[in-house]
């Protein structure tokens, strides 16, 4: 056979090109119609989610939500409603990734990121609810629930004086406002400024006895080193209200002070039932687990605690504590001397660091230590009898 004309060569290209390029739109329609058909199809799956959501089938909206975010993962409002479904059914930290995700599409969405902070704050990332918190009041000052949030999260990681400085001027606003006598008051009477929280508990007191105006009565006497009546009113606190937050924890610290230590035990464990992130409870459970060799239950208490309060300087000294009666000798030592690097004045990490030199044949540092215990007791005595 011959070799093919050069027409011949012309047409046969020319035919493949239109056959390919019909190909090529078959293709692309192919692909439009099934983007459209997922599109399409993804809409009733939505429906179902939310109509399941609103009849309170939470359980069985949630799969609905995720299958319909794999075809249409850029909804924000479909994932704001997932991070809502998961947060009512507990699942706060699945809500986190959901509402974080969602606010990526929809920056500084107020909604959002107060359904942000609220999961935080559920979570036990009391820190983090905070930072959340605090920049959020800055977008929406007069926020009422934002303050009072704030204020409760400030007070949980032991900032009263920001306590003081948030919610002054809303009791001045709002003289009526129990909630926010309770937060000022309780805050006034852990910085010791007993005249002026006694104001806040009258003012409670006026609407009739309550749990919460025990709880403050109770945190009076105890700053006044009245243990046995701090316990009388806290105890009548829990009765009115047993599942007022902190209670226990209050009458955990006053029968620890008085010295009966398995009251103090049972307080706070009563206390992490109803409230597993409370601080005091959490660290205080953590130094009697340790006294009894619980290494690794006093450890995961300790953890827990520091969620609430990063860098709590108490905290890290219980677990600097239990590296140093289990032999982790240089692991004790860094986490001692950041301590003291952090908050000079803190008699017990001298006290552990000097052990710790000693054991480590430091000598010279351990007798540096030494020195500065002695200096440091000193002083403390000196304060004691002013």
């Amino acid at each position: 056979m011959g070799s093919p004309s050069p027409r011949n060569v012309f047409y046969a290209v020319r035919m493949t090109a239109r056959r390919v390029d019909l190909a090529r739109r078959v293709i692309i329609a192919l692909v439009c119609c099934g983007l459209a058909g997922a599109q399409e199809s993804a809409e009733p799956i939505l429906q179902r989610a939310i109509t399941l959501h609103q009849a309170g089938r939470v359980e069985q909206a949630i799969p609905e939500y995720r299958a319909y975010l794999k075809l249409r993962p850029d909804n924000v409002d479909a994932r704001s409603n997932l991070g809502a479904a998961l947060a009512t059914t507990g699942r706060y930290e699945d809500a986190i990734v959901e509402y974080r995700e969602a606010l990526k599409g929809r920056p500084g969405d107020t909604r959002i990121w107060r359904n942000l902070t609220l999961a935080f704050y559920k979570a036990g990332r009391i820190s983090e609810a905070a930072t959340e918190l605090v920049s959020l009041h800055a977008a929406q000052p007069a926020d009422e629930q934002v303050n009072l949030l704030l204020a409760d999260c400030w007070l949980r990681q032991g900032e009263n004086r920001k306590v003081i400085d948030l919610v002054t001027p809303l009791a001045k606003a709002e003289p009526d406002n129990l909630a926010i006598a309770y937060l000022l008051g309780s805050a006034l009477l852990r910085e010791k400024q007993i005249g002026q929280g006694q104001v806040f508990i009258d003012r409670i007191l006026r609407n009739g006895d309550s749990a919460e105006a025990r709880l403050m009565l109770g945190t009076a006497k105890m700053n006044a080193l009245d243990f046995a009546g701090a316990i009388a009113e806290f105890e009548k606190a829990a009765q009115l209200n047993p599942k007022l937050p902190d209670i226990y924890a209050f009458l955990g610290l006053a029968h620890r002070e008085s010295g009966d230590l398995e009251a103090a035990r049972a307080d706070f464990e009563k206390e992490l039932r109803q409230n597993p992130n409370e601080f005091e409870s959490n660290l205080n459970l953590a130094v009697l687990r340790k006294e009894d060799q619980d290494y690794d239950g006093a450890r995961k208490l300790l953890e827990r605690a520091l969620r609430v309060r990063p860098g709590n300087a108490a905290a890290l000294y219980q677990v600097a504590a239990i590296e140093l009666e289990t032999g982790k000798l240089d692991q004790a030592r860094t986490r001692l001397e950041q301590i003291i690097s952090e908050e000079p004045g803190f008699l017990e990490a001298h006290i552990s660091l000097a052990q710790v030199y000693y054991r480590l044949k430091r000598n010279q540092d351990g007798d540096r230590e030494k020195a500065l215990v002695r200096k440091l007791a000193a002083e403390r005595d000196a304060q004691k009898n002013k």
